[in-house]
């Protein structure tokens, strides 16, 4: 069994685990990113990137090479429905980048990875997987990782669990998150775009359906709102039906549906909301989707992630030098996310609750959404919300 000793054993290369490394990597502190995958290229991932996100890059000094990647700047969303239309403005943001940024998620981190790269003490394994944590005297002390056919034992003075909603370490740990919302399914596929296209992100319901349309420059990036477990009754009815639903929410892209032509065109994930009540355990700590699973309403998730690293890189940083982490250090950093994270639920329970839901099962309950219509103030909370989170994060070097 091959093995090695670091300061921070990070798991999981996804946005949290790769911003927390560069930022360890940054103040010196030895730090190993262990990805369970080969590469970053994963398809529908979260790839909407909020004005606080682009605050924090430039904070790095990287904001200006970020935007050298294939990106684009969305500046208003617009919500449609039978009530009619709600426009989110985001230019009203008191921000240097009031807009979101959509960007190919496997670019970003490969960027991200790279600027760790650039450190002596940061180290990345690929292909890795975690299949047991290392234990002495009830702390976890580090992983033992499968690589091809090794067996691999990273000994850390904290490990970091980043490695998403279905998270492995997670399950090792005995820890279980708490669900908050009924789970729904979501079914991602692609359209191109064209240039008379809108610049403009749009949500579109009708007939029990639900379109979000994500601008991604040269295509769109679509997500229909399905109940859970109904696409095999989807695909049982044939893609033609599947395209007249399309048409019938977004007539205007009429002539490029029938490009759908297979269902492997379509992936299927499913979307709900939980959080642990404890992120942590002695030696071990979970943030990122691992500790709190976001719903894709507000296209969050990602942000947050990268919010969570931040904070961690704050509040850890000198214990980690020393050598020795509390159990006050880790509930420190649950302290500071804790909050954001109810929050910005809460607001998800209660879209799905007012809006989606009674889309999906037909009820005609509008309150929610002429309750938004009706008040630029609470648009504009939403806006902050969203897209700012409930208090903002500054590196702190």
């Amino acid at each position: 069994m091959l093995s090695h000793s670091t300061t921070c054993c990070i798991v999981g290369g996804g946005p949290a685990g790769a911003m927390l490394s560069l930022l360890l990597a940054r103040k010196g502190i030895p730090v190993t990113l262990v990805e369970q995958h080969t590469s970053f290229d994963r398809n529908f991932r979260g790839e909407v990137f909020h004005s606080s996100i682009m605050e924090i890059l430039e904070e790095l000094g990287l904001v200006e090479q970020i935007f050298q990647l294939p990106h684009t700047k969305i500046y208003s969303a617009m919500i449609d429905s039978p009530h009619g239309s709600i426009v989110l403005d985001f230019q009203m943001l008191r921000s240097k980048y009031p807009h979101l940024t959509t960007m190919n998620q496997s670019q970003f981190l490969e960027f991200i990875v790279s600027e760790a790269e650039r450190y002596d003490h940061f180290r990345y394994i690929m292909g890795a997987k975690v299949v047991d944590l290392v234990k002495s005297d009830e702390k976890i002390c580090g992983v033992k990782l499968q690589k091809q056919s090794e067996i691999h034992e990273i000994r850390a003075t904290l490990t970091v669990a980043a490695d998403g909603r279905y998270s492995t370490v997670r399950k090792l740990s005995g820890m279980t998150p708490v669900p908050l919302t009924q789970p729904i399914d979501v079914v991602w596929f692609r359209l191109p775009r064209t240039d008379t296209d809108p610049e403009y992100m749009f949500n579109r319901s009708k007939n029990s359906n639900m379109l979000a349309c994500v601008n991604r420059g040269d295509y769109w990036q679509l997500g229909m709102f399905i109940p859970k477990g109904t696409y095999q009754q989807i695909k049982a009815k044939g893609i033609e039906s599947l395209h007249q639903t399309l048409i019938e929410l977004v007539p205007e892209f009429s002539n490029r549906i029938t490009l759908l032509t297979s269902w492997n065109q379509f992936s299927v994930l499913s979307a709900f909301s939980s959080r642990l009540k404890r992120w942590y355990l002695p030696g071990l700590l979970f943030i990122g989707d691992a500790a709190h699973t976001m719903s894709p309403l507000g296209a969050v998730g990602i942000n947050y992630a990268i919010h969570d690293a931040v904070t961690v890189a704050n509040v850890l940083s000198h214990p980690l030098k020393s050598g020795h982490i509390t159990m006050g250090d880790l509930a420190s950093v649950q302290k500071q996310r804790e909050l954001p994270t109810k929050i910005i639920q809460a607001y998800q329970g209660l879209m799905q609750k007012q809006i989606i839901d009674p889309i999906l099962n037909n009820k005609n309950s509008s309150l929610g959404f002429k309750l938004v219509k009706s008040s630029s103030l609470l648009r504009k909370l939403i806006v902050i919300l969203v897209t700012s989170g409930f208090k903002r994060v500054r590196i702190q070097e």
